[in-house]
């Protein structure tokens, strides 16, 4: 027997042949799949201005039971193909006598590849609506939270009470509570994707912060609808994790070129935190 198309394989092909109304719905679906599997009907009915039995349908015009059904086989086509996303990445590699040898050497060429085709331009603009924010709200968990932690770090040097780590300081959704307009949130994220950084990316969009995406597609969750999308490669690095090398650069660059836009202002302040530290003794003096 064939596969079943994928639903959305479905859904598209359909779409020409549906009347006007379900056509308006059909489209709207297929460009929010994922909200079409983690939203209501009935919050999907008030964005796409549509009524809720609309869904249901378009459901019964593609062939499913109702839109239950229809919803059910657009989260099992978004589940990975595997359980496995790391390990899986591990197989394949070629044998010889210094296998790891060649696995350095390509993961060097591939990641200097990578670092060369991130966008200047797009890191610009992003410094630009970081410069202007009145609070820089930065997200990343997991494997993505060092990088989170870095682009913190490095912005309270010269921004130390404006600038925030969601959930560095509690439960992550009571950070989210507080996004306001006029704020900037950035969420770091690669696939797989956790489920708290598109909540962020969720909860600033629906605040009207600006939200900066710092991921490794345009498709990724936290990416629809953002502002700013500063695109690295995870994927093309051979291994069996993922790269940071890409965000960790993003990450840097962007806090540098924020800085240049804070002017004297943001020298003075690092030069504030400069003395700070040093008066409490936070680095090893280097003997002469």
């Amino acid at each position: 027997m064939s596969a079943r198309p994928s639903p959305l394989s479905e859904l598209c092909s359909a779409i020409p042949s549906l009347p006007s109304r379900l056509q308006q719905v059909g489209r709207f679906v297929a460009a929010n799949d994922y909200d079409a599997t983690t939203r209501s009907m009935r919050e999907l009915a008030s964005v796409a201005g549509a009524d809720p039995a609309a869904f249901t349908r378009l459901a019964k015009a593609i062939g499913y039971s109702g839109w239950d059904e229809l919803r059910a086989a657009l989260t099992e086509a978004r589940r990975p193909e595997q359980s496995s996303p790391f390990s899986g990445r591990a197989r394949g590699r070629r044998s010889g006598p210094n296998p790891e040898m060649s696995l350095i050497s390509d993961k060097l060429e591939a990641e200097a590849a990578g670092l060369a085709r991130i966008s200047p331009g797009a890191i610009a603009g992003a410094a630009k609506a970081l410069h202007g924010a009145k609070r820089i709200w930065i997200a990343g968990f997991r494997s993505c939270r060092s990088v989170a932690e870095l682009l913190n770090y490095q912005l309270r040097l010269f921004r130390p009470d404006t600038v925030q780590l969601v959930g560095g300081s509690g439960p992550e959704d009571l950070d989210l509570g507080a996004f306001r307009s006029g704020d900037a949130v950035v969420v770091i994220g690669f696939a797989p994707y956790s489920t708290p950084s598109v909540l962020s990316a969720r909860a600033a969009h629906a605040s009207g912060a600006t939200l900066i995406a710092i991921a490794d597609k345009v498709s990724a969750p936290m990416a629809e609808g953002a502002d700013h999308l500063l695109q690295f490669e995870a994927a093309a690095s051979p291994g069996f994790f993922p790269s940071l090398t890409g965000a960790i650069a993003v990450a840097q660059s962007l806090a540098a070129a924020t800085f240049m836009l804070g002017g004297v202002g943001a020298k003075r302040r690092l030069e504030e935190t400069e003395a700070r530290l040093a008066d409490t003794s936070q680095y090893v003096a280097e003997e002469g």
